[in-house]
């Protein structure tokens, strides 16, 4: 299938052709004709995978088609919403629907915190036809009467598991109680977790489900080692690789913020340029941090899972796991950054004794046993036991996390309230007859 081959406006293909692309991606094949058609749609696809031009490249269609019939935007209002959980992704975002609606008479805007809010304010005086925008800024302009959804007419999640993972769930919640009930809904996630479900259905109406790639599938092309090593070795092993095979861009995840911080001073100190990017750190540190890895003037960075995803780095070689991740389908996710458009990579994961849980997850889950090597050494003191894969089918897991925090809430509501006239009653019911 060819670009042209899809019910796309002259302007769009325009558009795509200055580009250069000439055949649409597996998600671009499904996901357009299906917006175009003005369905709601539920794709799990990840960053790399062309998803932004997936929704963008209809979104502009129907929205020009729209003007063309007379829906003019009015002032402070949005004909569409495009929700994305950090001001990169949002960047990223802009920069598409700018470049494919270059030649479509549209206005969009682009919004997100840690900047001055008046001239967002500006931007929206005389409406748009396309917002981009992360959760907490948007309540922020509803909030100063900025903005007004009365004409909205499509919205789109971008990236919905990492804004649950990131606390945007009840910011969300906000914004949807806030927008017209009959609207077009795409929503758009790395993987279809219960939460994303649970989620979907309160979102979208008979929604066409696509799945580009088998579910939680590696890339064949990624070379993947494991090598045994006690906890305490891990850095001075991970240091020695770097020296040794000379890596020059190696993007590294461990489990915690303070462990990033940890490691990036260990490499430091040992002469390699490193950096730490996680939810900690500023947004400027974050995006200095990963134009200076993508410059190469960073050999490491250092990254926790929350904040690597959305990371869109051309060509990365390798992918270091200093620590195996707690839940087996964010180990897709790290090796997935590598072995990008046709490239080689290598995934190595730097495994202890005590990470044997996490291990069997991960072979279980990607259905094969990850091949081991043990630097001499480096050999670890607590072995690590070898692997027999369980090709038991994997069960879906069923939503227990809203059922516990509800229950939370209720029963941490309920004492509070009762306590008070308790408290205050019976004193007041035993002093009078104790006086008389």
């Amino acid at each position: 299938m060819q670009f042209t081959d899809l019910p796309l406006s002259a302007e769009l293909l325009k558009a795509v052709a200055e580009k250069g692309y000439t055949v649409p991606s597996p998600i671009q094949q499904q996901a357009i004709p299906a917006v175009l058609a003005g369905r709601d749609l539920m794709a799990a696809a990840q960053t790399g995978t062309g998803k932004t031009a997936g929704f963008t490249l209809p979104l502009l269609q129907l929205l020009a088609e729209g003007k063309q019939q007379g829906r003019k935007v009015q002032p402070n209002q949005v004909r569409a919403l495009i929700l994305t959980p950090t001001r990169e992704l949002a960047a990223q975002v802009a920069e598409s629907v700018e470049l494919y609606g270059k030649y479509l008479p549209l206005r969009s805007t682009l919004v997100f915190g840690g900047v001055k809010i008046n001239p967002q304010m500006m931007a929206l005086r005389k409406g748009v036809d396309i917002l981009i925008a992360t959760p907490g800024r948007l309540m922020d302009l509803y909030q100063q009467n900025a903005v007004r959804f009365n004409q909205l007419e499509v919205l789109v999640l971008d990236e919905a598991d990492r804004m649950l993972d990131m606390g945007f769930i009840r910011d969300i919640k906000k914004i949807l109680a806030l927008l017209p009930p009959k609207r077009q809904n795409l929503l758009f996630s790395a993987t279809f977790s219960e939460e994303i479900r649970t989620l979907a259905k309160g979102l979208l109406h008979e929604p066409l489900e696509v799945t580009v790639t088998p579910p939680n599938s590696t890339v064949e092309r990624i070379e993947q080692w494991l090598y045994p090593v006690d906890k305490a070795q891990k850095a001075n092993l991970l240091i020695q690789q770097i020296k040794l095979h000379n890596w020059q861009q190696v993007l590294v995840f461990t489990k915690t913020k303070h462990g990033a911080n940890k490691l990036t001073l260990l490499l430091e100190k040992a002469g390699i340029t490193a950096m730490a990017i996680h939810g900690n750190k500023s947004q400027n540190a974050r995006t200095k941090a990963l134009a200076e890895f993508k410059a190469g003037s960073v050999r490491v960075l250092v990254a926790t899972d929350i904040a690597a995803r959305g990371l869109d780095i051309q060509q990365l070689p390798q992918v270091v796991n200093f620590e195996l991740p707690n839940v087996a389908e964010d180990y897709v996710h790290r090796i997935g950054r590598t072995g990008r458009a046709g490239a080689a990579g290598l995934a190595v994961s730097l495994v202890c004794a005590e990470e044997m849980k996490e291990l069997k997850g991960i072979e279980r889950l990607i259905k094969q046993t990850i091949p081991r090597q043990i630097i001499a050494s480096f050999a670890p003191m607590q072995p690590l036991p070898d692997t027999v894969l369980n090709t038991a089918p994997i069960k879906p897991s069923r939503p227990k996390k809203p059922k516990p925090y509800q229950a939370q809430r209720a029963t941490a509501a309920k004492p509070a309230t009762a306590a008070k006239p308790a408290t205050a009653a019976k004193p007041a019911t035993v002093a009078k007859p104790a006086s008389r």
